[in-house]
């Protein structure tokens, strides 16, 4: 597929979605749409599957005879192999396409038929059909956001079914080419409708998603110097695309991780990782708070970690937590109001001796003094962990115009004799659009670049020695080390002087014209 028919293909998906914008919120017909788009993948990859297994039988999937001996055996025998490849099961009557051409035919007095109570089932269903195996937990309550009694679809059940039925219909046109093995399209278009609900979704954007030019920089990053990666893991994952931009710059992923508070959220990075086609057996996500309950073991390390955590968010900072593994090394932990270090010290703790850490905050972090400046000081002067500071333009995050900054850790610091100041938040680094600021595929690479080479650029990059930082005590406040001072061009007074007394000369001049002008017409002068 083209780039032009990718976006073809997007916006007719957007244009779809927006059948529901009238009846919701950008957060809610999210839900709906997403939903839809990820039952009928889900539904489309079993009917190809299923296909594949009945191949060499001469039979079609649709065309197995449900509720007959033959049938039901035949359907067992794809049930048991599809659960364990694929981790779900179908029937050829609950396939998307079926549900669609149901609810597309007509009814009484002309409206479609009725097939929500048949959606619900179906929905429900797929969950069942993992009870007892090992993707279970990917699809538990997986299609619980999906309200299909809403009075936001309808005020009546008619209502609501001749608008499902009308977005189902939509979605059954477009394919998908999931024949394609090196295609990726539902991925990218699933992607792309999420940065669009993002834009429209305010302060709820930053939940779940990273604008993805920003998540390219730490995807860029965390695998500098690596083609393939044991581990990723995001303990702020909201929709699971910073997890898999970093999937997209190596050859091989073994196994992503990640924990989210937010359960719709969760949610819907499950459905995502499976969109681009992430086996459940090779993905471990959870839901639950990372700073108070976290769901993984804390002997457990990773390869790649990044993060976008809510900035300065209210956190439990209660003492208890200084017995906590991760936090207790420091002495200190992070305010309660700012939970910002404390994000900072549990990925720093499940960071591995050969990893890279990379993680956004706001500008705060950098220079707020108390427990704050006390773990500064730790992370630089007693681990030498920190490797980079990168300063990014305001205004280019959803739901917030603040300026922010990329920390980059690594325990094995192959530059260990210095910390890179990166800063990219003057004018010429981004672009202006309309409410927003936007990093170009330029400013990206200069950014990268300039990391990797650890290159030394007048008023854009700097590296500065420990003991440097050491008498700014240890604050990385990026103008600190980074001078932008742009100075003005001297002024040349003696010209400046010549061209006052000409003016006067001129005036003079112009007054004995305007007296002349005056005198001849008779009338009062002005001066």
């Amino acid at each position: 597929m083209t780039e032009e028919q990718k976006k073809k293909l997007e916006q007719r998906l957007w244009g779809i979605a927006n059948t529901l914008r009238g009846k919701m919120d950008a957060d809610e017909f999210r839900d709906y749409i997403l939903g839809f788009i990820f039952y009928k993948y889900l539904s489309e990859k079993m009917h190809r599957y299923a296909n594949r297994i009945l191949e060499e039988d001469g039979i079609e999937y649709l065309d197995v005879a449900e509720g007959t001996e033959e049938g039901d055996e035949i359907l067992e025998a794809v049930r048991e192999e599809s659960t364990e490849q694929l981790g779900y099961f179908l029937k050829p009557s609950e396939l998307f396409s079926e549900i669609a051409r149901r609810g597309n035919a007509k009814g009484g007095e002309g409206s479609s038929r009725f097939i929500l109570d048949d959606l619900q089932r179906i929905l429900a269903s797929i969950e069942q059909s993992t009870m007892g195996t090992e993707s279970e937990d990917d699809f538990d309550k997986l299609f619980e956001d999906l309200d299909l009694t809403s009075t936001k679809l309808g005020r009546t059940a008619d209502a609501k079914n001749e608008l499902i039925a009308k977005v189902l219909t939509h979605l059954d046109d477009i394919d998908f080419e999931l024949e394609k093995v090196d295609s990726d399209v539902l991925g990218d278009a699933y992607e792309y409708l999420i940065g669009q609900f993002a834009s429209g979704a305010g302060k709820k954007a930053g939940e779940f998603y990273t604008p993805k030019e920003v998540s390219t920089i730490l995807a860029r990053i965390v695998t500098t110097g690596k083609t393939r990666l044991k581990s990723i893991y995001d303990p702020t994952c909201g929709s699971g695309s910073l997890l898999l931009r970093v999937a997209r710059e190596v050859e091989q992923v073994g196994h992503y991780y990640g924990q989210e508070m937010n359960r719709t959220t969760y949610n819907l990075a499950r459905m995502n990782m499976l969109l681009h086609d992430i086996h459940y057996s090779r993905f471990d996500l959870r839901q639950e708070n990372t700073l108070t309950h976290p769901q993984f073991e804390l002997d457990m390390r990773f390869e790649a970690v990044v993060a976008n955590p809510p900035f300065s968010a209210q956190w439990n900072a209660n003492d208890n937590m200084l017995a906590d593994d991760r936090f207790s090394q420091y002495g200190r932990l992070a305010p309660a109001s700012k939970a910002d270090f404390a994000f900072v010290q549990h990925m720093l703790h499940h960071l591995d001796e050969n990893g890279t850490m990379a993680v956004i905050l706001p500008h705060g972090v950098l220079f707020r003094g108390g427990a704050e400046g006390h773990i500064r000081r730790y992370l630089i002067e007693e681990k030498n962990w920190l490797d980079a500071v990168i300063g990014l333009p305001a205004n280019i995050f959803y739901g917030t115009s603040i300026p922010t900054c990329i920390l980059v850790f690594k325990k094995c610091r192959e530059h260990a004799e210095d910390v890179l100041f990166v800063d990219a938040s003057g004018e010429d680094y981004f672009e202006k659009r309309k409410n927003q600021n936007f990093l170009r595929d330029e400013d990206i690479d200069r950014i990268v670049l300039t990391y990797r080479e650890r290159d030394v650029n007048d008023k854009f990059s700097h590296r500065a020695k420990v003991a440097e930082i050491e008498e700014n005590d240890f604050n990385l406040n990026i103008p600190r080390y980074v001078d932008t001072f742009e100075e003005e061009e001297p002024v040349d007074l003696n010209a400046v002087v010549a061209e006052l007394r000409q003016i006067d000369k001129d005036m003079v001049d112009i007054d004995a014209k305007i007296l002349s002008f005056c005198k001849e017409l008779g009338i009062e002068a002005p001066i």
